[in-house]
C-alpha cells in the first residue's frame, strides 16, 4: 500500500503529526501508520561539506592555502546524526514511499533543512509542503488539509542556500586567514563582525568620553516644582555664574501661571510580541540571555503548544486568524488572566485595530497564544514568566487605549521662564493588562519630571518659591546590555550607509534574523569577544584588537544589507543564486588578500606562566559566560580548563552567588565575603538537609562544560531524542 513519508525538523514535533495522522506503530527513527510514516531531523543532518573534503591538504590551515573557492559546494551528513540521516535516506528510497510531504519548521532555514535532506539522499519523488504558525492539532490538521506543492518553495530554498553557501565562503576563509596570520584562534562573519564592532565603538566612546558639568535651576513650591528653561526650552546651563545670575534676579520673587495647559492624549497599546521584542523584553525584566528566551520560548511551542512560532519577525497578525481570537482568550482565561479575558470576550467584537494587519505579516505571524488549555502548574517557573509575558500582550493589545490628560504649566517668575508637567488618568485601558508588574522602561533623561500636579489657573499667583541650584554632570552613552544590543542589531544605526541600504536593512530586521540572534550573541561570548559585567557587555582585549585588524568591509552593516538585497530578490524569484554565489567567491578572495597583506599585529596580552598539558604553550586566561577558564592558544590543541565557576548556589552569609574553585577533591566554594567550604562538605550539608540529589548537583554541574558544544541546536534535540527513546 502506497505511503507518504512526512519529515518534521524535531522528535517531539514528529510525535504530534504522527498522533493527529493515526500513526501508532513506533519503529527506529520513525512512527508508522497506515497511510503515513512520520520520521524527523535533528535540526540540520546535512550541511555543507568541510574544506578538507574538496582537498584533504585543507585539513592543515595554512595561508598558502588561501581562498578555498570550490566550483561547486558539497553537501554531507553532520556526523553527530549520522545514524538518524541513513535512517531517513532509507524511508526516503522505500518502493511504497510515493511521496513526500516536507513538515520542516516554516520559515528559510527550516526549508533548507529538508531541501539538504533529500538532495543528500538523491530524492526526486513528488513532495508536498506543511506550512503552518502553530503545533497545536487544529492548526496542523488544517495544514494537512491545505498542504501546497513543494515547488511554490524553491525560490525560499535556493535564497536560504545562496545565503548559506556565502557564510561558508566569506566566514570560513577569513577566519583562516587571521588564525594563520595572527596565530591565534581569531574568527569573522558578516553578522558577528559588525555586531562585535558596535560592541567596541560604544567602548571606545565610552573611554573617550569627558563629563562636562551643568546647573540646573528649580522652583520649588508647596506639592511640586518647576524647572527653569531657556527660550529655546534648554534647561541645563554649563556655566554656573549664569545659574547663579539667574538665581540673584528671580529671588524671592511670586510666580505667575503664564499658561495651563491640558491636553487629552491615547496611547496605544504596543504591538504583539516578535521573537525579538519578547527577548528584549526577558532580559529587562527578568535578566534572560536572548539564547534563553528561545529555548524557554521553543518548550512552550513544541512540548506545551501553548505559544505559536517563535522565531517571526512579525507583531501582527492577519485576517484569516481573527475568527480564533475568542477561542484563545478562553483557552487562558485562566489564574489572574481570568478576569481581564473574560472582560475582552464580553465586549463583542473584538478590537483588533492594533493587531491585524495583512501587510506586516511575512511567513509566521505574531507571537500569541493558542487555543490550547493551559494547565500552568506544568510550566518551570522560567517558563511561566515568558508565557506571562506573551499572554499580558496578547490581552494589553487587544484592549483599548490608555487615556489620560496631560497637564503642562508655565510660570513667570520675574522675566525667566519656569515648567511643570504631570498627567492624569482618565481610563486604564491596555495598561490594565499589566497592573503593578509593568516591564522597566528605558530611563528619562529629561530635566522635567511628570510628578502630581495640584489644581492651577491660568494667571494665579503663587508665593515666591525656594528657587536652588542643581548641578549634576553629562553621562556617557551607556553600554549594551543584551536588550539594547538585540536592538542595534535589529536596527542598526550607521550614517556611513546610503538611504537605500538603510532601507534594506530595516525592512530586513537588520543584523541577523530573528532566529539568529541569539546564537550570534552567544558565539561572541563562546569566542571570549565580549564578557558580561552584571548585565553589561563590554568587549575583551580579544575582542577589541579583533575589530582592529579584520578588513573594514566586515566590520559594516553595508555588507549584510547589500546580501539581504540580492537575497530578498532570489526569494522572490527575481535574481539568480548562482550568479549571488559566484560574485561571493570573488568577494572572499578579496577578503583573503587585504588580511596577507596587512601589517596589523595581534598581541596576546593574557598569557599565563601556566603550561599547557597536552602542547606545552604558555595557557591564557579568559572569562567565560559563567568564570573564569585557562585555553590553549593552539587552535589545533584546544585544551581548556575551569578555575573559577559560577554557580547559583547562594552563601549562607552574605546570599551572593558562589564561586567553585579548584579541581577534583580540593574544589571549594568561594564568595568574595571570606566564605568557603569543601565542595564535598557542601554536598554532604544539603543531602542531610533533605535537599534532591539533582537539587545538588545542579549547582556543579555547570563546571564540567568547559565548552559549548559544537552544535548546541543538535545537541540538544540529540538529547531529547535519546531521553524519550529511553522512555
Amino acid at each position: 500500500m502506497a505511503k507518504s513519508l512526512v519529515l518534521a525538523e524535531k522528535p517531539s514535533v514528529a510525535r504530534d503529526i504522527a498522533r493527529n495522522l493515526g500513526c501508532k506503530q513506533k519503529s527506529e527513527g520513525c512512527i508508522i501508520g497506515d497511510k503515513y510514516i512520520v520520521t524527523w531531523a535533528l535540526g540540520h543532518l546535512v550541511t555543507l561539506a568541510d574544506p578538507e573534503v574538496y582537498n584533504k591538504d585543507l585539513k592543515t590551515w595554512s595561508l598558502e592555502s588561501l581562498p578555498m573557492l570550490p566550483a561547486k559546494m558539497q553537501l554531507t551528513v553532520i556526523k553527530e546524526s549520522a545514524k538518524q540521516y541513513r535512517i531517513v535516506q532509507d524511508l526516503l528510497k522505500r518502493a511504497d514511499i510515493t511521496e513526500i510531504i516536507v513538515a520542516t519548521d516554516s520559515g528559510r532555514e527550516g526549508e533548507l533543512v529538508a531541501r539538504w535532506i533529500l538532495l543528500k539522499a538523491g530524492c526526486k519523488k513528488p513532495a508536498k509542503r506543511l506550512w503552518v504558525s502553530s503545533q497545536t492539532d487544529k492548526a496542523l490538521r488544517e495544514g494537512f488539509n491545505n498542504l501546497r506543492p513543494l515547488a511554490e518553495y524553491n525560490n525560499l530554498f535556493l535564497s536560504a542556500q545562496a545565503r548559506a553557501e556565502a557564510d561558508w565562503l566569506v566566514g570560513l576563509n577569513v577566519t583562516r586567514a587571521l588564525t594563520c596570520k595572527h596565530n591565534a584562534r581569531l574568527s569573522a562573519g558578516r553578522v558577528q563582525t559588525p555586531t562585535l564592532a558596535m560592541i567596541v565603538n560604544r567602548e571606545q566612546e565610552i573611554k573617550n568620553f569627558v563629563p562636562v558639568e551643568y546647573y540646573t535651576l528649580k522652583a520649588k513650591f508647596d506639592g511640586f516644582s518647576a524647572t527653569w528653561a531657556s527660550g529655546n526650552k534648554q534647561t541645563r546651563l554649563f556655566d554656573k555664574k549664569d545659574a547663579e545670575a539667574i538665581l540673584k534676579k528671580i529671588a524671592g520673587k511670586p510666580a505667575l501661571a503664564l499658561e495651563v495647559k491640558k491636553q487629552y492624549k491615547q496611547q496605544n497599546p504596543p504591538a504583539a510580541y516578535d521573537l525579538t521584542e519578547l527577548q528584549r523584553d526577558a532580559n529587562r525584566k527578568y535578566a534572560y540571555s536572548a539564547i534563553e528566551t528561545l529555548s524557554y520560548m521553543q518548550a512552550l511551542y513544541e512540548r506545551h503548544k501553548l505559544l505559536t512560532y517563535p522565531r517571526t519577525d512579525s507583531r501582527y497578525i492577519s485576517d484569516d486568524v481573527v475568527a480564533t481570537l475568542p477561542e484563545r482568550l478562553k483557552s487562558i482565561a485562566v489564574g489572574e488572566y481570568k478576569e481581564m479575558a473574560a472582560a475582552l470576550l464580553q465586549k463583542r467584537p473584538l478590537s483588533t485595530r492594533y493587531l491585524v494587519d495583512n501587510s506586516k505579516v511575512g511567513d509566521h505571524h505574531a507571537i500569541i497564544p493558542t487555543e490550547e488549555p493551559v494547565y500552568l502548574t506544568r510550566l518551570s517557573p522560567q517558563e511561566l514568566n515568558i508565557y506571562d509575558l506573551v499572554v499580558r500582550r496578547f490581552l494589553a493589545v487587544l484592549s483599548p487605549p490608555f487615556e489620560y490628560e496631560e497637564t503642562k504649566l508655565t510660570f513667570k517668575i520675574g522675566e525667566e521662564r519656569f515648567y511643570a508637567k504631570g498627567k492624569t488618568v482618565k481610563a486604564s485601558g491596555w495598561k490594565l493588562a499589566y497592573g503593578k508588574v509593568l516591564i522597566p522602561e528605558e530611563e528619562d533623561d529629561s530635566d522635567i519630571k511628570e510628578q502630581t500636579l495640584p489644581f492651577i489657573n491660568q494667571g494665579d499667583r503663587l508665593a515666591a518659591p525656594t528657587c536652588i541650584i542643581e548641578s549634576g554632570k553629562t553621562k556617557p552613552p551607556q553600554r549594551f546590555n543584551e536588550a539594547t544590543l538585540l536592538t542595534a542589531m535589529e536596527n542598526p544605526n550607521e550614517k556611513q550607509l546610503s538611504g537605500d541600504l538603510r532601507n534594506v536593512l530595516k525592512a530586513t530586521s537588520g543584523l541577523g534574523t530573528v532566529a539568529t540572534r541569539a546564537d550570534i550573541i552567544e558565539k561572541l561570548f563562546d569566542s571570549f569577544y565580549i564578557e558580561r559585567r552584571g548585565k553589561e557587555i563590554i568587549p575583551t582585549s580579544k575582542g577589541i584588537q579583533l575589530i582592529s585588524i579584520v578588513p573594514g568591509d566586515l566590520k559594516s552593516c553595508e555588507l549584510t544589507a547589500k546580501w539581504e538585497q540580492e537575497l530578498a530578490l532570489i526569494g522572490k524569484g527575481v535574481a539568480v543564486s548562482t550568479e549571488f554565489t559566484a560574485n561571493m567567491r570573488e568577494y572572499a578572495a578579496k577578503l583573503v588578500s587585504v588580511v596577507v597583506a596587512s601589517t596589523a599585529k595581534y598581541v596576546h596580552d593574557n598569557i599565563t606562566r601556566e603550561k599547557c598539558p597536552a602542547c606545552g604553550q604558555l595557557l591564557l586566561e579568559v572569562k567565560g559566560k559563567k568564570g573564569v577558564m585557562r585555553i590553549c592558544p593552539d587552535r589545533e590543541c584546544g585544551y581548556r580548563k575551569n578555575i573559577t565557576m559560577e554557580t547559583n548556589a547562594r552563601c549562607p552569609n552574605c546570599h551572593k552567588k558562589l564561586e567553585i574553585r579548584g579541581e577534583g577533591e580540593k574544589r571549594i566554594f568561594f564568595c568574595m565575603c571570606g566564605y568557603r567550604e569543601r565542595v564535598a562538605d557542601f554536598e554532604k550539608r544539603r543531602t542531610s538537609a533533605g535537599a534532591n540529589k539533582n537539587d545538588v548537583s545542579n549547582y556543579i554541574k555547570m563546571q564540567k562544560k568547559n565548552e559549548p558544544p559544537l552544535n548546541t541546536d543538535l545537541a540538544a534535540q540529540l538529547a531529547k531524542w535519546q531521553e524519550q527513546n529511553q522512555k
